[in-house]
């Protein structure tokens, strides 16, 4: 009986101006039939605000080559400046 868990992202979508929706199936199978899968979601966003009000970019060197390559074309230069702008607007509302 041998049991094998894999993960894969299975589903990936730009998801408003911004947001770039990453879903993650893990997969457990026992002698290669699969006996469950289960989701985990993740967003990533361009960016956080420094103390400056000024966009740090997030890293994304760390995901997989297809989810670099979407959020490298869905983040434009415009979309960053909107983000920020989006940001900004709202950190007053921010929690703490």
């Amino acid at each position: 009986m041998a049991l094998t868990e894999t993960q894969e992202n299975d589903k990936k979508e730009a998801v408003n101006k911004w947001n770039i929706q990453v879903r993650t199936a893990t997969i457990i199978k026992k002698d290669g039939v699969e006996l469950t899968r289960s989701f985990h979601r993740k967003v990533i966003v361009p960016g956080t605000l420094d103390a400056s009000d000024k966009l740090v970019d997030t890293d994304i060197s760390g995901e997989d080559a297809d989810v670099q390559a979407i959020c490298n074309a869905a983040w434009t230069s415009q979309v960053r400046t909107d983000y920020t702008a989006f940001l900004v607007a709202n950190k007053s509302s921010a929690p703490g």
